[in-house]
């Protein structure tokens, strides 16, 4: 009996949510019950509960277990990898092993025969499996054994020199486990939902990292990995089109990876350091539905103040913040919420991250001179009522974007800049005239992500004395915390939400433009006359409503 036929019968799904998961599977080739879990049909507790009742196994917790370094060895990685199990006790002949699959018997088979011992076979949560396996074995730890046994091979035969027949056949032996060991790093960043890759060369080690919520944090290689560092930058560097054979300039490409129904852009950059190349990948999911502006984060008071600026027939809204706090994906939500066809919207972008229904979208390509004021200027030929340029850089492009708005266009673009009214001052320093910047800009959005407590460990924890800063207005109370647990991979956090800062111009604060007056008065004037919050304000509103932390909010913000 299948599992779909198991919780049909255990009255957890329909028949009819089982066709629809069935047919999701042939579309992506995932597992049954994983499929049911993403639709949200049944829990993963659910599923591994039926499965333990209808085999008659127990349900064990990996994270409560220590198993000893020769039990590991018992089973080898590629096996591991292959089967998701992983080996927990030795006793008396018989291997206690733990699988979240206990339908390949024949898999069960193959361990009796290789290890020669009998089998007992226990249940546990496949995302535990998988992280026990990261910890123990490192990613793509199976793929490592099998390339460090050809160059084992290679320095046991290779006495004094080797023949070039004999290295090129070397290369071709390993050709398809590098591609197997990069695709197992971009896959395990997905499934881990970083949003870059960072692969960073050291003297005696090479150092891989996902980024996670914002946040670094290793990817669990193994140590062998710093013997394939130039396959792997030389892998990468093919997969964007790149020049393998440049090792002294910095390069810039582009990778697509289609994953279960899933279309994601990889932005690659790569820059020779003094140990070797430095690889970033910064990964977009190109298929993920588009947020509304509720659903980024956005207060009611702010949404409606800019619902009020992106309604205007002209002028430059700007969106600011250091990058990846969500000003790309804030414009996307503002275009569609304003897009009609009564209004025609043209964006260059660099890249086109999200493609939006009724936006004319143009990818830049420096290569044949098409950057953001080429783009810009080029489309006002093509009689735009909003348009949107993916950032501007430098004057040509500020200018560019002044020039579109005081001919009546309204004018989306972002910026690098701490806070709203470091834009204004931003501008200034890039040569726009203070009175052009009064005429175009009609106010400023500055935003960034806080990490959110993890629902699944959430709980409630009173702080220690003095940990709440003077400038909380809530006083001491107990706060919202996650404990961690393996859906947030043990740092209490899961998902990020956007706070903001809004900055509507004014005539005082375009006098003060003129006067050219410093981004700290301009900030404490809106603060006093238009009742502008802080960032810091708005994220101590997300922590009294128990969705962040104020560790989180003082990391991401300043006073």
């Amino acid at each position: 009996m299948g599992i779909g036929s198991i919780l049909v019968e255990r009255g957890l799904i329909s028949d009819e949510q089982l066709h629809t998961a069935i047919d999701d599977q042939n579309r992506t080739g995932e597992r049954l019950d994983t499929v049911l879990v993403r639709l949200g049909y049944v829990t993963a507790t659910q599923v591994l509960e039926a499965i333990g009742q209808q085999f008659a196994m127990p349900i064990v917790d990996l994270a409560a277990i220590e198993v000893e370094p020769d039990v590991l060895q018992t089973l080898p990685a590629k096996l591991v990898f292959k089967q998701r199990c992983v080996p927990l006790e030795r006793r008396n002949g018989t291997l206690r092993v733990a699988t979240c699959d206990p339908f390949e018997l024949t898999a069960f088979d193959e361990l009796r025969l290789l290890t020669g011992m009998s089998i007992e076979l226990v249940l546990a949560d496949e995302q535990d499996i998988r992280k026990f396996i990261r910890t123990h074995y490192g990613v793509a730890g199976d793929t490592l054994d099998e390339l460090s046994d050809h160059a084992e091979a290679t320095t046991l035969d290779d006495e004094g020199s080797a023949g070039a027949a004999a290295e090129q056949e070397l290369e071709q032996a390993q050709a398809a486990s590098v591609i197997r060991l990069v695709n197992d790093l971009l896959i395990e960043a997905i499934r881990e939902r970083a949003t870059d890759v960072h692969i960073e060369p050291y003297e005696d080690h090479l150092s891989i990292r996902y980024r996670v919520d914002g946040v670094l944090s290793p990817a669990g290689v193994p140590p062998t990995v710093n013997r394939f560092r130039n396959a792997i930058t030389s892998r990468l560097k093919i997969m964007a089109n790149l020049n393998i054979a440049e090792k002294r300039k910095p390069q810039d490409g582009r990778i697509t990876l289609r994953r279960r129904g899933q279309e994601y852009d990889l932005r690659v950059s790569v820059i020779p350091m003094i140990f070797g190349e430095g690889v970033v990948l910064r990964i977009l999911n190109k298929t993920a539905a588009m947020l509304e502006l509720e659903q980024l984060g956005m207060d009611t008071q702010t949404l409606a103040e800019w619902d009020d600026l992106i309604a205007r027939p002209h002028g430059i809204l700007l969106a600011t913040g250091p990058t990846g706090s969500g000003k790309s994906t804030t414009l996307y939500a503002s275009l569609s919420r304003v897009v009609s066809d009564e209004v025609k919207a043209i964006t260059v972008e660099d890249p086109v991250e999200y493609h939006v229904d009724g936006v004319n979208q143009i990818q830049v390509s420096r290569q044949v001179g098409l950057d953001f004021a080429a783009g810009l200027r080029a489309i006002l030929r093509h009689d735009p009522d909003i348009l949107m340029i993916g950032e501007i850089r430098d004057l040509e492009t500020a200018e560019a974007a002044v020039q579109a708005s005081l001919t009546g266009h309204l004018v989306f673009s972002t910026l690098h800049t701490n806070d709203a009214a470091g834009s204004i001052t931003r501008l200034l320093d890039m040569g726009v005239e203070p009175f052009l910047v009064t005429s175009a800009v009609e106010g400023v959005l500055a935003q960034r992500l806080l990490r959110t407590v993890c629902p699944d460990c959430r709980t409630d924890d009173h702080p220690e004395p003095g940990a709440i800063p003077p400038d909380f207005p809530g006083g001491e109370r107990a706060f919202a915390v996650g404990a961690g647990c393996r859906e947030c991979r043990n740092t209490g956090y899961r998902g990020r939400l956007g706070i903001y800062e809004l900055l509507v111009m004014t005539d005082p604060l375009r006098e003060m433009v003129v006067q050219r007056r410093s981004a700290r008065d301009i900030a404490q004037t809106a603060i006093e006359n238009d009742g502008m919050r802080t960032l810091r304000a708005a994220g101590f509103d997300k922590v009294a409503q128990g969705a962040t932390t104020i560790p989180e909010v003082i990391r991401v913000t300043k006073i």
